[in-house]
């Protein structure tokens, strides 16, 4: 009986540490699972802008493709030539074509002949006639290649700016798949995107497998019922997995971005840390046991008392409590072992909580630190590769987008020494006008304090940057008495709405003639003006110098600055 008592008061014992096990189970179990949704959440949402980025730049190429006059004007020899050398410049596409309204193809990259296929029901052709704008496709195994792709169109307006064709740009699925595959960040992730009818697109790994199945109804139907969402499921590959939805917005509106991770390898390291802390705990309770059918009955009343003092702490939550207990006697090894036991626990409690609070502190920090570094990036290269996609020539145009690059270079630099929270719009206009003082008043500068948040602080200097340039080869800074004033002002608006008003005007310069055509810098400054940043540009080529007026509307506090872009053009007095 005796026995069987102390064996109840060390099983009593062990009830603490079991209960401290489990709520550690438990509250570790939790936060991973919380992390590993956000981390699917995340790098689905990732995914999502990369597509919409992609569509954004297939729009801005259509777009300058459409103005090329061998397109315009449908001369097929031309236009084939044309698109072919633009295809090479962009490997993620497998085919550029233009079409007639009706949907016959008159050109294509590949030299087709006119006529040749017809592109008149494909879902993308009748939306850009019915929309009369830029519009997406679903998965279609090309005519012309025969591979799996999916279609941007672009409406092409002749010089009535009517409706005159429609030009096409067909994705290579295959490459796209490979491209979205950068932002998977553990080889154990899926990636699934599906388009409007729910059929695969891409997809990591295995995806000359998926490309071009449909999902199953019951898959689909759940799809169309939620926005961003993370779930457990069994994934198409059959395992459990945590998964994050997105769903990107414009042109891709009705597309899926699916990121799954699998849960068994996501759990993995607490699975072992759990089994090894049982392990432990039944370690220590085999030799509590052991310790006590050794123990004699005159070591009994004193050292039970002990320890019933001991586990009474125990089970009120004090693990600081101990027997004090130590001699070579069984009850005194038992007593002892219990310390060390709360002391492991105790120790153990504490480093699990300290690990889950500075996991989730990593981890917030490293999604918001890769979130940010992606946009940057991704932002930065958007515009380079906008400029050298129009840098064609020789050593000049290799100049000028060196010097525009350098330009941006310089505002990237302004922006990284504020860590990127913005610049003032003054030190946007000295950073770029620098370099042609001449130690006089030959620019003046004058207005209140502006600040700018990254994306218009970048599109401003690249236009001031144009201007400048501009003014040094062929205007008030390419001669001695020349000069340059600069103004600007803020307009508070109804609504509680902002906007910038700056006045770029020259003098003393050489007589200033209306250009011929509309060239590389005006379409940058527009470009960027215009539709980055929804400004209005007013440029007035008076013959005592160039006036050049920009109006911006300024991103209230709580609004988020549009994304720059800018598309590159050249500007000539």
């Amino acid at each position: 009986m005796l026995t069987r008592r102390i064996l109840a008061l060390v099983a009593l014992a062990l009830t603490p540490a079991l209960a401290i096990q489990g709520y550690n189970e438990y509250a570790l179990r939790a936060s991973r699972d919380a992390a590993v949704r956000a981390d699917a959440l995340g790098t689905a949402r990732t995914v999502a802008t990369d597509l919409r980025q992609l569509a954004l730049s297939l729009r801005q190429v259509l777009d300058l493709v459409g103005t090329e006059e061998a397109v315009r004007n449908k001369d097929a020899r031309a236009c084939t030539a044309y698109l072919g050398t633009i295809i090479d410049r962009l490997p993620q596409l497998s085919l550029l074509s233009v079409a007639d309204p009706d949907g016959r193809v008159v050109c294509d990259s590949r030299g087709s002949s006119p006529g040749l296929y017809s592109n008149a029901e494909r879902a993308y052709h009748k939306r850009v006639l019915a929309g009369d704008d830029f519009a997406a496709g679903d998965f279609v195994i090309g005519v012309r290649t025969h591979q799996p792709a999916m279609h941007f169109a672009q409406p092409v307006r002749g010089y009535d700016d009517r409706l005159a064709g429609v030009i096409v740009a067909s994705v290579d699925l295959a490459r796209l798949s490979e491209r979205l595959q950068v932002a998977l960040r553990f080889p154990s992730t899926t990636l699934t995107v599906t388009d409007r009818e729910g059929t695969v697109l891409v997809r990591r790994p295995d995806h000359e497998a998926w490309v071009g199945r449909k999902l199953s109804i019951e898959r689909l139907s759940r799809l169309i019922q939620v926005e961003e969402t993370t779930r457990s499921v069994e994934g198409l590959d059959g395992r459990p997995r945590i998964v994050g939805i997105a769903k990107p917005d414009g042109v891709l509106t009705g597309f899926n971005v699916i990121v799954g991770r699998d849960r068994e390898v996501a759990f993995a390291d607490i699975d072992a840390a759990t089994y090894r802390g049982v392990t432990v705990i039944l370690l220590g309770a085999m030799l509590a046991v052991l310790a006590t059918l050794f123990a004699g009955r005159r070591f009994i009343e004193r050292p039970v008392r002990r320890l019933l003092r001991g586990v009474a702490a125990w089970q009120g939550g004090d693990l600081d409590a101990r027997t004090g207990m130590s001699g070579s006697s069984e009850f005194d090894r038992l007593g002892a072992a219990f310390d060390a036991m709360a002391t492991t626990l105790q120790g153990r409690e504490g480093d699990l909580r300290g690990e889950i609070a500075r996991g989730r502190r990593m981890q917030e920090q490293q999604t918001t630190m890769l979130h940010e570094l992606n946009h940057r990036v991704k932002n930065t290269l958007a515009t380079v590769q906008s400029l050298a996609r129009q840098a064609r020539g020789g050593e000049a145009q290799a100049a000028q987008l060196e010097a525009r690059i350098l330009a941006l270079s310089k505002t990237h630099d302004l922006l990284t020494r504020e860590d990127w929270t913005g610049a003032s719009l003054r030190d946007v206009l000295e950073n770029e006008l620098a370099p042609y003082r001449r130690g006089d008043d030959h620019i003046t500068l004058d207005g209140p304090e502006v600040p700018l948040p990254p994306r218009y602080a970048l599109a401003i200097g690249m236009t001031v940057h144009e201007l400048a340039t501009n003014a040094a080869k062929y205007g008030a800074l390419s001669e001695v008495g020349g000069q340059v004033h600069v103004a600007w002002r803020l307009v508070h608006c109804e609504g509680g709405g902002r906007r910038l008003h700056l006045n770029w005007r020259e003098s003393g310069g050489p007589e200033v003639e209306p250009p011929s055509r509309r060239g590389f810098g005006t379409r940058l400054i527009a470009g960027g003006m215009q539709r980055e940043l929804g400004g209005q540009v007013r440029l007035t080529f008076d013959p005592a110098g160039l006036h050049c007026v920009l109006d911006v509307p300024l991103p209230r506090d709580n609004e988020r600055a549009p994304m720059l872009s800018p598309v590159a053009d050249e500007r000539r007095h």
